[in-house]
């Protein structure tokens, strides 16, 4: 065997299940039969897997792998992009609901995601710029988005996919609609929301599928989810049913493609960006970075 390449592998140890950590050995053993080297770096709080990558992806460095929920990929990626990375990108999910890698098909046990990277192909998906900020898959403001970065990362552990609908239930007892003016360049939605997501994924919080067979995560288009306040029960009814049915032209619920956005919120509502808070603004730019990523599965 000739000389190694190398992975830079950066892992947030406090993301999802901790003990998968453990299976470390087995995924740095799987990389060494495909020659690789593998360096290893840790998080210890918000931010560092950017910091690791921006500081330890040089020349040198033939990969990066992330290992975490999603918010670790978000700052994996954002890190990447900042340096102007080209090369690969491999994603093994260990976070609680990990909604990006569902999407993409990837394995949950961590030695068969780090398998998948070595024998996947390196494909061209989109990013987004969210008020400067990139994120991977969804931005989104109101109904349960609230949920991704308040509740507590133990109980997150513990609970998984059960803390958020848990957490989201809370919502809807105490959640005020948000007014928000919606301008895609070709069209403007105006009125109360209870949710608005910009998104490039099938499922959002495992909450609710976007998986309408038109969907496409390199296509240089992200979709915007827009959810109107009901006036009762009957109308909230027929939004869920909407929802269900995949019937995104309908009076409450929308779902438009779109390169850039701009979302004026007069109220300043914070949005969440791939799990994590991100602050809002009255006038919030989003666009699309076509291919702005090279992920390896």
């Amino acid at each position: 065997m000739g000389a190694f390449k190398r992975i830079f592998m950066v892992i947030n140890p406090n993301a999802g299940v901790k003990k998968k950590v453990n299976t470390l050995c087995d995924i740095v053993n799987v990389f060494a039969d495909h020659g690789y080297e593998t360096i290893v770096s840790y998080t210890r709080k918000s931010g560092d897997a950017a910091a690791l990558v921006e500081e330890h992806a040089d020349d040198q460095i033939d990969m990066i792998v992330c290992m975490g929920g999603d918010g670790t990929l978000n700052e994996a990626l954002s890190g990447a992009r900042k340096i102007g990375w080209k090369k690969p990108v491999g994603y093994i999910p260990a976070g609680s609901t990990n909604d990006f890698a569902a999407s993409l098909g990837l394995p949950s046990e961590p030695k068969e995601a780090a398998e998948q990277i070595m024998e996947g192909t390196p494909r061209r998906l989109d990013l987004g710029i969210f008020n400067g900020r990139t994120f991977v898959y969804t931005a989104s403001c109101g109904l349960f988005t609230r949920t991704s970065y308040e509740t507590p990362q133990k109980f997150k552990n513990r609970l998984g996919h059960l803390a958020y609908i848990l957490e989201g239930v809370k919502d809807l007892t105490q959640f005020t609609p948000i007014y928000m003016k919606i301008d895609t360049g070709e069209e403007i939605y105006e009125g109360e929301f209870i949710l608005t997501a910009v998104c490039n994924t099938f499922s959002l919080g495992g909450v609710m599928s976007l998986d309408n067979g038109e969907i496409d995560l390199g296509d240089g288009l992200y979709e915007i989810l827009m959810i109107r306040q009901p006036k009762d029960i009957i109308q909230m009814n027929e939004a869920v049913k909407a929802l269900y049915e995949q019937n995104f032209d309908h009076d409450l619920v929308n779902l438009v493609k779109v390169r850039k956005a701009k979302i004026i919120c007069p109220s300043k509502e914070d949005w969440s960006l791939d799990g994590e808070r991100g602050e809002g603004q009255e006038i919030n730019e989003f666009e699309v970075v076509s291919g702005g990523m090279k992920l390896i599965y």
